[in-house]
């Protein structure tokens, strides 16, 4: 005798419909396909967008102040220089990349040249390894190709003419204070400037020349002037970096040429300093050297032909920034591209964010 089914029992029964089971399997299938074709659309467009057109970078260090402030997050515009095709096999934003392959490069056309006085990013570029995988670095490019450069008194002279300066550029100042007077570190805090060094009434202060002529206006400061380093203090030495074995300290600075393509240099004891790395590490020649006599891939010459353009560069603070007063040229292929919008700003300090700052453009 058969039982009559319940609506339950119907109910369970028509849950476990297989035709119903397949459709809804199928429906699930086909949105998570969807989803996965479209992130890894995502992620394609994202890789492009990096490697050829833009780059976020964040400010880690005070050497481009106050043009450029620790916290700044920026857009940087590959664009501008022309975007480089990728140099190595690596995975995708990260710093993981096969060792020892390198892949035949070019520099896609860019819409402008580098022009003296630009904010560039570019790898650093007496870091080890590959020229993409090198770490980032940015300064303003001071000297451009065939330039000649020299420091005095911490000025800048451009082809015997003084560089431009701007108003947000940092250095250190001497400030002498009145006897017996304290100059409150709150007072300079809140002015915009830091304490470097203090003792028997004279401080080392890092500020812009704006700050300095305020400070100067104070009734405890008797006197303000730009502190050059002595001719005798090493800031260099110690680093041992190529490029500075020939000078004593960063604010004075005998002339020399920025390198260019094309250039045709004699090779001495006296200048080969300026020239080891380029030939060394950037052109990638093998060079022996006894005193004056060179012997380059095999052949005993002192004559050279320089292969890329270079540039000089300078951080902004200029009494804090380790720049190319210190290690020397950019390489051209070693440009990634232009610094071109803050588009966000932490103050790690107050913890908060710099709204005055968002979306300023940088010049």
């Amino acid at each position: 005798m058969s039982k009559k089914k319940s609506f339950s029992d119907k109910l369970r029964f028509w849950d476990n419909d297989p035709e119903k089971t397949k459709k809804e399997d199928t429906h699930a299938k086909h949105w998570a396909r969807e989803w996965l074709d479209a992130l890894v659309w995502a992620a394609i467009a994202a890789i492009i967008l990096r490697t050829f057109f833009f780059g976020a970078y964040r400010i880690p260090t005070p050497s481009m102040e106050k043009t450029l402030l620790t916290g700044d997050f920026l857009i940087v515009t590959k664009l501008a220089y022309g975007p480089r095709s990728p140099m190595t096999l690596s995975v995708p934003f990260t710093d993981i990349y096969v060792p020892g392959v390198e892949l035949p490069w070019f520099r896609f056309p860019g819409y402008t040249d580098i022009e003296r006085d630009d904010i560039v990013v570019f790898n650093y570029p007496i870091d080890r390894g590959p020229v993409s995988m090198k770490t980032n670095y940015i300064k303003r490019a001071v000297g451009m190709p065939g330039d000649r450069l020299r420091i005095e008194d911490k000025v800048l002279f451009v082809n015997d003419e003084p560089s431009v300066e701007y108003s947000t550029m940092m250095q250190n100042y001497r400030v002498q204070v009145r006897e017996r007077i304290r100059l409150s570190p709150t007072k300079v805090r809140d002015a915009g400037a830091s304490i470097v060094q203090s003792g028997n009434g004279t401080h080392i202060l890092n500020m812009s020349e704006e700050i300095a002529e305020k400070v100067s206006s104070w009734g405890e400061v008797d006197s303000v002037e730009p502190f050059v380093l002595p001719d005798d203090f090493d800031t260099f030495g110690r680093r041992n970096f190529n490029f500075s074995d020939g000078f004593t300290n960063h604010d004075n600075m005998s002339e020399f040429t920025v390198p260019y393509k094309g250039q045709e240099i004699t090779l001495t004891e006296e200048n080969w300093n300026i020239y080891q790395d380029i030939l060394q590490r950037y052109e990638r020649n093998d060079v022996e050297k006894n005193g004056d006599n060179f012997i380059i891939n095999g052949e005993e010459t002192n004559q050279y032909t320089i292969e890329l353009d270079y540039y000089f560069t300078m951080g902004d603070n200029r009494d804090d920034s380790e720049d190319s007063r210190y290690w020397g040229f950019v390489p051209d292929d070693h440009v990634i591209g232009k610094a071109s919008l803050i588009y966000f700003s932490w103050d790690g300090e107050r913890w908060l964010p710099r709204f005055e700052r968002i979306f300023n453009m940088i010049h």
